[in-house]
């Protein structure tokens, strides 16, 4: 079960930050592979946009991939490489700012990822979408059940 919270940070202005920076990209297409605020993004080139605009160069550039990531091999590739660069929530409880990532289908492996962008009084997430772009949407409870993990951004890379 995921739970919910308002704050997540020792810089209580971290999340928003994050948010705002997202919400910059909406309406960016979507396309495959691609990390270009307003131009074409995917998911994970969302998230590495939010890194380089508020942390930095990215720790890791990843490796070309396909539409369906990693299932043919069950490899849970994306997961393991946010464990590389983002702080792992055990509790699985969100705040404003959090990475989101999620299972489409019982059984495959993890590829989708989003930004918590508002708890209360509806939760919310942006996330680009195949075939809307960069969107934000309402955090129901189906999308709440493909949630598989939590992250935090680090608010500095040493």
């Amino acid at each position: 079960m995921v739970s919910l919270v308002t704050a997540d940070s020792t810089d209580p202005d971290f999340g928003n930050r994050i948010v705002e920076e997202a919400r910059s990209w909406l309406g960016t297409p979507y396309c495959h592979q691609a990390t270009t605020r307003g131009a074409g993004t995917d998911c994970l080139g969302l998230i590495r946009g939010i890194w380089r605009a508020l942390i930095g160069p990215e720790p890791l550039t990843p490796p070309a991939y396909s539409m369906d990531w990693s299932e043919p091999s069950g490899e849970e590739v994306l997961m393991q490489a946010a464990g590389q660069c983002l702080c792992r929530k055990p509790d699985r409880v969100l705040a404003v700012g959090n990475v989101i990532l999620f299972r489409m289908r019982n059984g495959a492996v993890a590829k989708h990822l989003g930004i918590v962008s508002a708890v209360a009084p509806a939760p919310k997430f942006i996330h680009a979408y195949t075939g809307y772009g960069v969107v934000e949407s309402s955090l129901s409870g189906p999308w709440l059940r493909r949630v598989v993990a939590v992250y935090c951004f680090p608010e500095k890379v040493e």
